[in-house]
């Protein structure tokens, strides 16, 4: 044996670190980094964060390590037993003389079957143009009649109710009962479309469901109800998930909501700012009545300064004019006024057709009575107290003209000339004066 040793040199031998270092150059430089499928055994995880075990399958297993930079992107926890694709490249270990895989990445692997399909999906209905923005309806602005697509026994219908419910929003939901989980759940959502879609005086339409893994939402990524839903008549919201979900639902529907809660919100917001609007309306309406009924005391005030620079009997008579015409204006105003309530109460009874008109009419009617009563009382008062001011006003001018001074007992006295006399020092004995009674005229001569 020893004989045999000598006949090699040092020069004609290999060291196990230069063979281990050849093994490992011809290795990793002729193998390309690629996705490896197969199940976790071995799973372990270091202090250090770095995470280690075997990826196997039914005839093979290879050993896999995962440094600690990219163990902590992933969402999920490795655990043995599970399924797992793997993306990395091959290393030799020479202090061991064995191979391993480096791990760069890894995902559960039926999620990235699912998640390359639906990144096919999408971009394949992108190229269609059925995501564009020049497609997207808006949502009308007082929805009074909604249809929800999801499963009836679900908390997403439930929140969505609640919510609803506690913005004040009082119109319909129509919900169509859908599975939104299993193998059948695609051809249960087509089913529940159809059927929406045919429901004449919808307004709005909501697809979704409460939150849960890829392949729990997956029925919302079928081609089929994706392209289902771009043909919808009705507006449409996706709400499928939680925020951070998204469907191809989302894409193809005209809004996409974060969640069943969420849509709610939007759809209610809509009809809060309706009410906003009808408020700001109703304080118009009063203002503007209050300006005229103040720019009928302004009126009557000029009339009455009017009044006392002119002959008492024609400023009475310009003023009646004025009271009449005053009236007139103030009584067209207010049935102009009073149509155009009509006119906006008839527009929401229109609306509100699908939701309760029997209450709704009755309370309508109830409060347009209520304000022609309340309106009429007012102007009543208002045109009464103007003409009992003015008739007052009229007594006191009468009061002051010189017929009424006339038939107390005074006279007037003039000279020959017609010039009225207000002083005795102006006379002389031979003056005769006219005296102007309530009856007629006398001649008197001055002593």
């Amino acid at each position: 044996m020893n004989s045999f040793l000598e006949q090699f040199g040092d020069d004609e031998t290999t060291s196990v670190t230069d063979y281990t270092r050849r093994i490992k150059r011809l290795l990793e430089g002729s193998i390309e980094p690629e996705w490896i499928r197969g199940e976790i055994s071995n799973f372990r995880k270091q202090a250090s964060g770095h995470l280690y075990f075997s990826l196997k399958d039914e005839r093979a297993q290879l050993p896999v390590v995962m440094f600690r930079s990219n163990a902590s992107g992933l969402d999920f926890e490795i655990r043995d037993g599970m399924e797992l694709l793997v993306y990395g490249e091959l290393s030799v270990y020479q202090p061991h003389g064995r191979y391993q895989l480096i791990a760069r990445a890894a995902i559960e692997s039926g999620q990235g079957r699912l998640h390359r399909e639906f990144e096919r999906l999408k971009k394949k209905l992108l190229a269609e143009g059925l995501f564009d923005k020049d497609r997207k309806r808006p949502l009308p602005d007082f929805p009074m009649h909604l249809g929800f697509i999801t499963s009836p026994s679900g908390a997403a219908v439930q929140d969505f109710i609640r919510i609803l419910k506690r913005r004040g929003w009082f119109g319909r939901l129509t919900v169509f009962p859908a599975k939104v989980q299993g193998f059948d759940a695609v051809q249960s959502l087509i089913r529940s479309l159809d059927t929406a879609t045919r429901l004449p005086g919808l307004d709005i339409l909501v697809v979704g469901r409460g939150g849960g893994s890829l392949e729990d939402l997956w029925c919302f990524n079928d081609e089929g109800f994706a392209r289902a839903l771009a043909e919808s008549p009705v507006p449409t919201i996706s709400a499928v998930g939680h925020e951070i979900d998204f469907s191809l639902s989302d894409f193809v529907a005209d809004i996409r909501a974060e969640t069943p809660s969420a849509a709610a919100e939007l759809i209610s917001s809509s009809y809060l700012e309706f009410l906003d609007r009808r408020e700001r309306a109703r304080e118009l309406l009063v203002e503007a009545l209050d300006s005229g009924l103040e720019e009928a005391r302004r009126s009557l005030g000029d009339a009455g300064t009017r009044l006392s620079a002119v002959a008492p009997q024609r400023s009475i008579e310009t003023a009646k004019l004025k009271l009449d015409e005053l009236a007139s204006r103030f009584r067209a105003g207010t049935h102009e006024m009073i149509g155009q309530f009509r006119e906006c109460v008839t527009i929401a009874k229109s609306n509100l057709l699908t939701t309760r008109p029997d209450r709704n009419a009755v309370r309508c009617r109830q409060n347009l009575t209520s304000l022609e009563n309340r309106f009429a009382r007012l102007a009543d008062r208002r045109f009464t107290s103007a003409c009992n001011r003015f008739q007052e006003l009229a007594l006191r001018f009468q009061s002051l003209s010189p017929d009424a001074t006339l038939k107390r007992g005074y006279a007037i006295l003039a000279d020959e000339k017609g010039t009225v006399l207000r002083s005795v020092a102006k006379l002389k004995k031979t003056d005769r004066v006219r005296a102007t009674l309530k009856d007629g005229e006398a001649w008197l001569k001055s002593e």
